[in-house]
């Protein structure tokens, strides 16, 4: 697999949980922002949380995707927020001077110390994840021999997907065996 940041890498990917993967995790799908040989990060796209953006960063709130949350990014610093943003043009348009760090196919990283105002313009999708999710060196791909994560390609609407089960949505679109987990249950007598 190559991802934006060279061969192997799984960065601009989705991770999506398997039946093994973990409590936390439990039908999660995680978008990876960045994988080389050090490690991993990413966020987990379909854990909103019931506290509003303005809870922590109020003059945000008014510019966020809907449903207006925040969404719980990952187990891995909670003390802290993360906003990913579409930006229409991708590299196109300077965005170092707007506080935004392209990532791949459009999708970046926003200063949320940034004033909404200067960076919004420029945006069609903002969420604000708190934490993220973290991988050390080669524990992703133990985690991937394991079978605890499902690779796929990402879309581009998916990390501001609206409708309620993400994970069953990017599964029901695969064109393999993966299109029947979609109605995996925890409940044998029901699959």
């Amino acid at each position: 697999m190559n991802g934006p940041e060279g061969p192997g890498s799984l960065a601009g990917q989705l991770l999506v949980a398997t039946p093994v993967t973990g409590e936390f995790f439990h039908r999660s799908v995680v978008l990876i922002l960045h994988h080389d040989e050090d490690g991993a990060t990413g966020i987990t796209l379909n854990k909103p949380m019931s506290a509003q953006v303005s809870a922590v960063l109020p003059e945000w709130q008014p510019h966020v995707t809907a449903p207006g949350v925040l969404f719980q990014g990952g187990p891995v610093q909670t003390d802290s927020a993360m906003g990913l943003v579409s930006v229409p043009g991708g590299e196109a348009v300077q965005t170092e001077a707007l506080g935004i760090a392209m990532l791949f196919g459009g999708l970046a990283l926003v200063d949320l110390d940034a004033p909404p105002p200067v960076v919004v313009p420029e945006l069609a999708g903002l969420r604000i994840f708190v934490g993220y999710a973290g991988w050390g060196a080669g524990q992703l791909e133990a985690e991937l021999i394991e079978g605890a994560w499902y690779v796929v390609e990402r879309e581009p609407r998916d990390p501001f997907h609206e409708s309620a089960d993400l994970w069953r949505d990017v599964l029901v679109r695969q064109r393999n065996s993966l299109s029947m987990l979609a109605n995996y249950t925890t409940h044998p007598e029901q699959n």
